[in-house]
């Protein structure tokens, strides 16, 4: 794809359907299909009842009953991301059952086989990703109602009631929010390459006004998610592979691989619209020696194909941060930083965030030792790292991009 596609002689949205980018949803998947045909519909039976199954022991057993299927018979994208999805929610149950210690490390090749296939043809690591869980499991509850949480509901649960219901569809209105500045790119580039103030001026407005609205949805998660709720329970299920001393050699995936294998569980690392947002100001976020870099950098794989190369396109974009800095005007200095402090202002938030649904609740935990500190483990996102370094690095690297005035 030409790399000047941001050029206004362009189609613009013909370009971003190319990268499964839409006007109004940003990288959510548009209208994800709820069911599949036969003999498929036998995965989502057992994923639309995972709680209980998983509460009367019953999930493991009829895992293990599940038919060999080839993944011939799915066609067509949505078909093939709701199945992704529904073999990702089977596989943490399968993987973490009860949330105890009785954690399996084998994955039986009935699912295995299919969902490793399936995988790699949509580009995306057998376990459940931010894609699957965030982006394409939602729907409306009246079709033609707004996308508001009130009348959203997602396809598939884990155990926790609400509390997954409440995580993923708020972290997907935060998506959109944001995504609502994904129109702005094509002018934003265009008036680098033009030298045109006034429009740079809106358009760095612009998205400045979707992340303020992104940081105004993000406070629905305080009503809609149970910090203990989310720690002892959501949080297991969304753990993968990787940097997990649970699982500290991996998960074995029967008749695929021959030694177990690492993934990291699903991270908001994987959003594609923050990472996004990063490249077109600027935020440089070094990968040598710096394990925050290179952990955002392991997370591009994780996102689907078509974004994962809509982020590579960015790259190729003119540097707006370097047109700023080279124009020397002061006003256009202050609105490109007002852009810079609002993404600071959505880590500043993650991070509270953090501290509330995973920090306290890990210094809450019964240890036999009460001056010992919580295990590194826990104070660890479902991704892997430890959460709340990684931020405050990606923080301190969004705040040594504002432009010092003068």
């Amino acid at each position: 794809m030409a790399l000047d596609w941001w050029s206004p002689m362009e189609n613009s949205w013909k370009i971003f359907e190319e990268y499964h980018i839409g006007e109004d949803l940003g990288f959510a998947l548009p209208n994800p299909l709820e069911e599949l045909p036969h003999p498929y519909d036998a995965w989502i039976t057992i994923a639309k009842n995972l709680p209980e199954l998983i509460k009367n022991g019953q999930l493991r057993a009829e895992v293990e009953k599940l038919a060999m299927l080839s993944i011939d018979g799915l066609q067509g994208h949505k078909m093939q991301r709701l199945a992704h999805l529904a073999l990702g929610y089977i596989t943490m149950a399968y993987v973490w059952g009860q949330g105890d210690e009785d954690i399996r490390k084998v994955l039986p090749r009935n699912i295995a086989i299919p969902y490793c296939k399936l995988s790699e043809k949509l580009g995306l690591p057998p376990i459940l990703v931010y894609a699957d869980c965030v982006l394409a499991n939602w729907k409306k509850k009246d079709p033609n109602g707004p996308m508001i949480y009130k009348n959203m509901d997602i396809l598939f649960s884990f155990p926790g009631g609400d509390c997954g219901k409440g995580f993923f569809l708020v972290s997907l209105l935060v998506e959109i929010a944001a995504a609502s500045a994904i129109k702005v790119i094509p002018t934003l580039f265009s008036a680098v390459q033009c030298e045109d103030m006034d429009a740079l001026q809106k358009a760095l407005l612009e998205i400045t006004c979707s992340l303020h609205k992104a940081l105004e949805v993000f406070r629905q998660i305080h009503d809609c998610v149970d910090p203990q709720l989310f720690f002892n329970v959501l949080r297991i299920y969304l753990s993968g592979w990787k940097g997990n001393p649970l699982l500290p050699d991996g998960l074995l995936y029967e008749g695929v691989w021959d030694t177990p294998k690492k993934f990291a569980g699903g991270s908001a690392a994987q959003s594609s619209i923050f990472q996004c947002f990063d490249v077109l100001l600027g935020v440089q976020h070094t990968v040598r020696g710096d394990s925050a870099a290179e952990f955002l950098q392991e997370m591009r794989t994780y996102m689907p194909l078509a974004h994962r190369n809509f982020l590579h396109s960015l790259e190729s974009g003119p540097s707006v941060r370097q047109f700023v800095l080279s124009r020397g005007d002061s006003l256009l200095q202050e609105t490109y930083n007002e852009c810079v402090q609002a993404m600071v202002s959505l880590r500043n938030y993650h991070l509270q965030i953090v501290t509330k649904y995973i920090v306290i609740p890990a210094s809450q935990q019964p240890r036999k030792n009460k001056s010992e500190e919580p295990p590194e483990e826990e104070n660890r996102g479902t991704g892997g790292t430890n959460i709340i370094d990684f931020l405050k690095t990606v923080r301190s690297t969004t705040v040594k991009t504002l432009l010092k005035e003068g």
